[in-house]
């Protein structure tokens, strides 16, 4: 009497599955992550305010409006959406709002800032912070010290804030106290329009 042929079914495991039918078992094993429009459609946002400012920056101000994610998933969506800028000889520059910068017309509407530097003797160097008022030409404040800061120039002007009152907006050059996390918390935190002149227009 011939042997009874039976069938029987093998389970295989699903790497193997997907390696008989070509597909990457990263695909079946793992959803598709959400979209996150409203975090694109944030960065958009910021990108035309701020054009400038790399990815790390723009998370920045995308936590400070509760949208929180790792530095993989932040610099990944930002390259899918085309804000990378393009890389400048030497150091880059921010190039702060791109709406137009007020005329200033009454005091406090806009404000400058600007370093000057000097020297004690032969040696010792010494920097000096000026802030003025654009429209009455009036000197706020003349602060030196050896060394300030991102962190010391938002000092110095909580401090004008508290004597004259918050300005519309504020206007400096691209130097990297005026563009540190600093300046920019202090920007976002008081609501003050921070421009950014370009290089050699004074």
């Amino acid at each position: 009497m011939p042997p009874v042929q039976m069938n029987r079914r093998r389970a295989i495991s699903q790497r193997r599955a997907c390696v008989l039918i070509g597909v990457d078992p990263k695909t079946v094993r793992r959803e598709r992550p959400p979209d996150n429009p409203e975090i694109r459609e944030e960065m958009h946002k910021i990108a035309e305010k701020r054009r400038r400012f790399g990815y790390r920056r723009v998370g920045i101000l995308l936590e400070r409006k509760g949208m929180i994610m790792n530095e993989k998933k932040l610099y990944r969506i930002y390259r899918e959406e085309g804000l990378s800028v393009r890389r400048r000889r030497g150091r880059k520059r921010a190039r702060g709002s791109r709406t137009p910068m007020p005329v200033p017309l009454r005091p406090n509407q806009r404000w400058s800032l600007d370093f000057l530097s000097d020297t004690f003797g032969a040696c010792r160097k010494f920097r000096i912070l000026a802030v003025n008022d654009d429209c009455c030409r009036e000197n706020l404040a003349l602060v030196a010290d050896t060394s300030i800061s991102g962190a010391r120039v938002a000092r110095e002007l909580d401090a004008l804030v508290r004597i004259y009152g918050k300005p519309a907006c504020i206007v400096s050059d691209n130097g990297t106290e005026f563009t540190s996390k600093a300046i920019l918390k202090w920007a976002n935190d008081n609501g003050v329009e921070w421009y950014y002149i370009d290089p050699g227009k004074p």
